[in-house]
């Protein structure tokens, strides 16, 4: 049954990655084509709740989708099972979650160095 959870989360994450990633890469393509700088950049992001809570879900969704499919490659080239691949599965998806909610933080509302 957990296999099914897990199974059917990575596929609910996927979906809500997918409008993501499609607006990620559109803001990007935006910014390229105006020739933005990256201060700039961060200048129109800086304080922004709406920015915050995009790559916020993004960072939620990453985190979860990704260690589920590292618990399955770890399962299946590693033979890793049970306990131990649980913790390594937790461990993964936290370090994600962290690392992303830094990178979200820096680009929303840590203040810019002048």
């Amino acid at each position: 049954m957990l296999n099914l959870r897990l199974y059917m989360l990575q596929r609910l994450t996927a979906l809500v990655m997918v409008p993501l990633v499609i607006g990620h890469l559109a803001m990007m393509i935006y910014a390229i084509q105006d020739g933005l700088t990256v201060g700039e950049i961060l200048q129109r992001t800086q304080g922004s709740v709406a920015w915050f809570c995009f790559y916020g879900l993004f960072v939620v969704a990453v985190s979860v989708h990704g260690s589920i499919g590292f618990r399955v490659i770890l399962h299946e080239w590693a033979n890793l099972r049970g306990r131990a691949l649980d913790l390594v599965t937790l461990a993964t998806g936290i370090g994600l979650l962290i690392l992303g909610s830094r990178a979200v933080w820096a680009v929303t509302f840590a203040e810019l160095a002048s």
